[in-house]
């Protein structure tokens, strides 16, 4: 077994035998690992308190065959705020789980880490209800789903033609006018589909100091959807929502 040593957020943890965990961090440098850590659940545990979900933690390694075994942790954001808070703790897990869920093993994603860690510490620092929805939008366009928005996806009419624009469809890739819209597609107001033009826009930061209203939520919903379409799985967290 080799050691390292790197930068992580936990996504989540198991319980193993009486004593030990196994966690699952999403490090910035080895990508996503599963590491024992062992003794962490007794009271005299020097790090255990350390590896609770949503930490952002520097982690000391030994790499093994299946799982890696933990030595050494220290906090550099225990982003407590979140745990402590249910409706923000309802909101960061769906997003762990999210990461958990796309980020294959052992390899390296710099870029979904810094989205991670950038939203979780938003969430905490402004509590804003925008930063879940948005994140699951944001990292769907990360990998490679940037919905149409300002054109039918089937037909290609747009407001230029008179066309409104009703739906959203993730097989056709984006959004559905209302003749198009007859065949399915999931329904979104144009408050919702004007904050996701923001969103994904790069308006994203004065959309943040909106308070919550129903176009967030509507978007919120419409992000799951479009996770799990591109998971091909349900988020079993999405219940907290």
């Amino acid at each position: 077994m080799s050691l390292y040593v790197d930068e992580g957020i936990v996504l989540r943890t198991i319980k193993l035998g009486e004593a030990d965990r196994i966690v699952t961090i999403l490090t910035q440098g080895a990508g996503k690992v599963r590491a024992v850590a062992k003794g962490v659940r007794k009271t005299t545990s020097k790090f255990g308190a350390r590896l609770e979900p949503t930490s952002r933690v520097a982690v000391q390694c030994y790499r093994g065959r299946d799982l890696d075994v933990v030595t050494q942790v220290e906090t550099l954001d225990s982003n407590r705020a979140l745990r402590e808070d249910y409706t923000l703790l309802t909101h960061a897990v769906p997003m762990l789980e999210a990461v958990d869920q796309l980020a294959p093993e052992r390899e390296p994603n710099p870029v979904l880490y810094r989205m991670l860690s950038g939203a979780l510490r938003t969430l905490a620092e402004r509590r804003a209800p925008l930063v879940a929805p948005a994140f699951f939008w944001k990292v769907l366009s990360a990998e490679g789903f940037r919905p149409i928005l300002d054109s039918c996806a089937r037909c290609g009419a747009d407001a230029s033609t008179g066309a409104e624009l009703v739906a959203i469809d993730l097989e056709e890739g984006g959004t559905l006018c209302g003749p198009c819209a007859r065949a399915g597609g999931m329904r979104v107001s144009p408050d919702a589909l004007a904050l996701l033009r923001r969103v994904i826009g790069g308006g994203l930061n004065a959309a943040l100091a909106e308070p919550a209203c129903r176009a967030v939520d509507e978007l919120e919903h419409l992000g799951v959807a479009a996770l799990e379409h591109h998971l091909e799985r349900r988020l079993r967290s999405a219940a907290l929502l």
